[in-house]
């Protein structure tokens, strides 16, 4: 690892190996003359790409043959709104707010129709993932709606919500890709790519292909509807194609690490060590409850803001950066990602330390 251990919650860190290798192939991509940035969308040679990228997101996932998979330019905040656009067919939706994402989602969907919260955990700034046994589900909703990870809170789901038959939409972003998970369970799986798996500029859409169709809302715009995408084979337009080609060699290198359960049991041993050193410190305390913290984000206070604000200075001389966290928590959040390392963590356990000694 060179320079500093980025722990910005997104765009994040991204794996030494692929920077290195698209540093290797910036100006002559397997020998066509171009860089991928240069290419034509329509060329064998990123076709080639985006094929293979598909083709290791579902073998990495075990994405089942009768789901689509469609990369959306415009990040997760633009499904905010293909989201009731391409399934609200009803005009009626159920969404369970744990968090500003999640929040903002629904807001978004009420442009289109009615929005019912299920469950809310706003009682206490989304400190935990609300209760979801016993949801009264509406009968006429089109998809039951969650943010599966609150990357500002650092809340997650460790149960799915029984959505008695609808389709379960889940936004994944800050979660994608960090452990296996049984993508039949869902009736779509969506998430920016700027947070576990590449560059800012893609959201990937994984969708059921019974919800893929032609019953979209009137005034969908095109680059929103989901089946022509799909139908094009993610080149309607032109798609940000350096950001595709980068989540690609993601891909590539996830399946070296062991696929997602070797990633996932390097996740948990990372988080473990951080959670650890927080449950024993008399200065830090994590701000999630703990029976629904993420692996991924992992928000914790002195409870002085002069003393954070002096942390996350005193970090970044130390070589941790972005350490800061959202202004609605406070405090500081380690995004602990798949490509960040075990010595990272490591790293700011150590400072945490030696902060707590000396300011304690």
């Amino acid at each position: 690892m060179t320079g500093v251990y980025n722990f910005s919650a997104g765009p994040a860190v991204l794996p030494e190996e692929v920077l290195k290798q698209a540093a290797a192939e910036m100006l002559d991509y397997h020998g066509c003359g171009m860089s991928v940035m240069e290419m034509s969308h329509r060329s064998k040679e990123f076709q080639g790409i985006i094929d293979d990228a598909e083709a290791d997101l579902r073998e990495l996932m075990g994405i089942p043959d009768n789901y689509r998979v469609i990369f959306m330019q415009g990040g997760a905040t633009a499904q905010f709104a293909a989201i009731p656009m391409n399934l609200m067919r009803n005009k009626v939706a159920d969404y369970i707010v744990s968090g500003s994402w999640s929040n903002k989602a629904a807001k978004e969907a009420q442009m289109y129709g009615q929005v019912n919260i299920l469950a809310s955990s706003k009682d206490d700034n989304f400190s935990y993932v609300p209760e979801t046994d016993g949801l009264e589900i509406s009968p006429d909703a089109d998809y039951v709606y969650i943010c599966q990870n609150e990357t500002i809170t650092g809340t997650t789901y460790h149960k799915l919500p029984d959505t008695q038959g609808k389709p379960l939409v889940s936004d994944v972003s800050s979660m994608f890709l960090s452990e296996p998970m049984d993508v039949s369970k869902y009736g779509v799986v969506y998430g920016g790519v700027q947070k576990n798996i590449g560059p800012a500029g893609v959201a990937i859409v994984i969708a059921r292909e019974d919800l893929v169709t032609d019953e979209v809302l009137a005034g969908t715009p095109t680059i929103l509807n989901w089946k022509v995408n799909a139908d094009k084979g993610s080149l309607n337009n032109t798609p940000p194609c350096y950001t595709i080609y980068i989540c690609g060699l993601v891909f590539k290198w996830l399946k070296a690490q062991g696929g997602l359960e070797g990633i996932a049991a390097r996740n948990r041993e990372k988080a473990q060590l951080l959670y650890d050193y927080l449950d024993q410190s008399k200065l830090f305390k994590g701000t999630a409850r703990k029976e629904d913290r993420s692996i991924m984000n992992v928000p914790f206070i002195t409870g002085d803001a002069d003393l954070d604000a002096k942390f996350c200075a005193e970090a970044a001389q130390h070589g941790i950066a972005n350490i800061k966290g959202h202004r609605s928590v406070g405090g500081m959040r380690a995004s602990i990602y798949n490509a960040m390392p075990i010595e990272g963590v490591q790293a700011l356990v150590s400072f945490m330390e030696q902060f707590e000694k000396e300011n304690a």
